[in-house]
């Protein structure tokens, strides 16, 4: 039950990140999932464990990171977009 919540936590996260980007995420419901959990990891690095927790995710770290995933992904994805 507890990896269920993380994938729906994870996924969340990653929705949050790109409404708030204003950015698609490449990938549906598994590109959310994936953005909210490398955006957690990256979040939590970068700015450390703090704030609420749900699912074993500091919410806040987690949703900047994400954020700043979703950013970087565009970007990369329209630098291919130019070269084609």
């Amino acid at each position: 039950m507890g990896f269920l919540w993380s994938l729906i936590i994870g996924g969340i996260i990653g929705w949050l990140a790109g409404l708030i980007a204003g950015r698609d995420i490449p990938g549906g419901v598994i590109g959310n999932i994936i953005a909210g959990f490398v955006g957690a990891w990256l979040g939590t690095l970068i700015l450390g464990n703090w704030g609420p927790h749900v699912a074993n995710f500091a919410i806040i770290p987690a949703i900047i990171g994400a954020v700043i995933l979703v950013f970087l992904l565009s970007l990369i994805m329209r630098s291919f977009r130019r070269a084609d």
